[in-house]
């Protein structure tokens, strides 16, 4: 199991690399990579704030819930904080089991709590000013099948 918070850029391929090979007796392997993404072409950048220690205990805990859930070799959790840019990696997650299904499953639940329920608190810059990301009811009902 890893858990970082940060604010420096991730290299999606090294991790990826260095995780598979790290998990021995494993079947199969899923990541997954969030991009900031500029919806209306107005994105400048973007703001993510969090608290630490609070952030880290928090990831931990969804971890821990996605290990009870279904039989993980291990886990990996990157999330990045601070000024971002459209197409900077956000976050990263990573799942290992003996079989694909299980990986899979614990990869989406991850990042539907990552999505909803991290504490992180984002504010996007475009030429109209800055606003705080709000809460959006997809995600929410996202969290309804776990």
């Amino acid at each position: 199991m890893a858990i970082r918070v940060q604010e420096a850029p991730f290299d999606y391929g090294a991790e990826c690399s260095a995780f598979a090979a790290g998990t021995e007796g494993a079947g199969a392997v899923v990541t997954f990579c969030g991009i900031v993404r500029d919806n209306d072409g107005t994105l400048r950048g973007m703001d993510i704030e969090h608290y630490p220690g609070m952030t880290e205990r928090a990831l931990a805990g969804i971890e821990a819930e996605a290990r009870n859930r279904w039989p993980l070799s291990d886990a990996l959790i990157i999330h990045r904080f601070g000024p971002l840019v459209p197409n900077d990696m956000i976050m990263m997650v990573a799942t290992a089991a003996r079989h694909r299904a299980d990986a899979f499953a614990a990869a989406e639940f991850l990042m539907d709590y990552l999505k909803s329920r991290a504490p992180f608190w984002k504010k996007e810059h475009s030429a109209e000013g800055a606003d705080w990301v709000a809460a959006k009811d997809e995600d929410e009902a996202a969290l309804t099948r776990w």
